[in-house]
Formats: structure tokens, C-alpha cells, sequence
């Protein structure tokens, strides 16, 4: 690898992030894990992260078509709320206007559990489907998504400001990810 050039891209430590102590409902897993069937092709999953900087924690919210793996649509916020959740998917709703019966699989993270994101999905005709408690292999391909942009992106570099970070995530997910990054799914050929 000195030879080439080439250097260890490592991942840190893992931390749970998931709020799922909460009286909130919570869906029934729809997708069982099966990323391969034809429910993938209408079915998202979302998840949030951290990302820290020098002005403290920034949180993503994405929102992955399962069969593609293509970030359709994300957030970035200085809190984890509710909103920034709600406005990922929003977004995709508006970009994209998915067809009735779109699944959005999650964690059963209190923002996701919300009256305000479960009414959101009810006003299109989403169907919730969440993963069993504490288990982020019910996630899995968000949960990649994250270990992929952390290790490729957020630590090989310091960020002085969330402004600089949002940039930098900003540029990495349409730029690169979406567009060339080349990934197993797809027989390591880019989108």
C-alpha cells in the first residue's frame, strides 16, 4: 500500500443514537430485511446521523431508495428534531411525488415514531414500516450509507464550522456518491 500510495480508510467506534424509549407507536417491519424482492423498488429507508465540527454536533437525516441505493433526498440540522426529519422526506414527496403505497422503513427513533412524521406519510400514502428494537441490521443499508460517508468523507477531515461541513456532505452525496461512487448492488458499476 506505500508502494502505491494508498492509505487505510478506518472506521471509529460505533455509538448508539436511536431514541427508542419512547410511548410513541411503532409500525411493523414490512421489509423483513428482503432488499432484494420487488418491494424494494417502492420502498425508502431513512435514518439520521451525527456528524461532528468544531461548533458541535450536526445531525443528517436521508432518505435511500432501497433498490437503487441512491440518496433521493436529505437534511442537515444543528438539532435533532422533528422537523428536519419530516423535511427530508417532505422534500422527496415534493421532488419526486412517489407512487401510492411508498414504504418508508426506519428505525423506531422517536423523530420517526412522531405524530408529525406519521402524519405526514399518511398524507401521501406511505406505509411505515420500522426496525425491531435495537437492531440496526433491520437498517442496514442506511446504516452503510452512514459507515461509507463517515470513513470515505467526514473522517479524513476536520470541519471548523457546520457551514463548511453541510458544504462538504453536500457536495460528497450529489456530486459523488449519487453519481460515481461505484458499489456492490450494482456489480460495482456507478449509477
Amino acid at each position: 500500500m506505500g508502494e502505491e500510495g494508498l492509505e487505510c480508510k478506518c472506521k471509529k467506534k460505533f455509538k448508539t443514537t436511536t431514541n427508542s424509549d419512547h410511548d410513541k407507536v411503532v409500525a411493523p417491519d414490512l421489509l423483513k430485511r428482503d432488499v432484494s424482492s420487488a418491494k424494494s423498488h417502492k420502498s425508502y429507508v431513512s435514518d439520521i446521523t451525527y456528524i461532528w465540527n468544531s461548533e458541535g454536533w450536526l445531525y443528517l437525516a436521508v432518505v435511500i431508495v432501497l433498490f437503487s441505493r441512491i440518496v433521493v433526498d436529505w437534511s442537515l440540522s444543528s438539532g435533532m428534531t422533528t422537523a428536519f426529519v419530516t423535511d427530508a422526506v417532505g422534500m422527496d414527496i415534493t421532488n419526486r411525488q412517489p407512487a401510492e403505497g411508498q414504504v418508508d422503513h426506519s428505525d423506531r427513533g422517536a423523530q420517526a415514531a412522531s405524530g408529525g412524521f406519521q402524519r405526514l406519510l399518511k398524507q401521501h400514502d406511505y406505509q411505515c414500516s420500522m426496525s425491531r428494537k435495537g437492531n440496526c441490521w433491520d437498517n442496514a443499508v442506511a446504516e452503510s450509507f452512514f459507515r461509507t460517508l463517515k470513513s470515505e468523507l467526514i473522517y479524513q477531515h476536520r470541519y471548523d464550522s457546520r457551514e463548511q461541513a453541510k458544504a462538504a456532505i453536500s457536495e460528497y452525496i450529489e456530486l459523488y456518491y449519487n453519481r460515481q461512487r461505484k458499489y456492490s448492488p450494482n456489480d460495482y458499476i456507478s449509477r
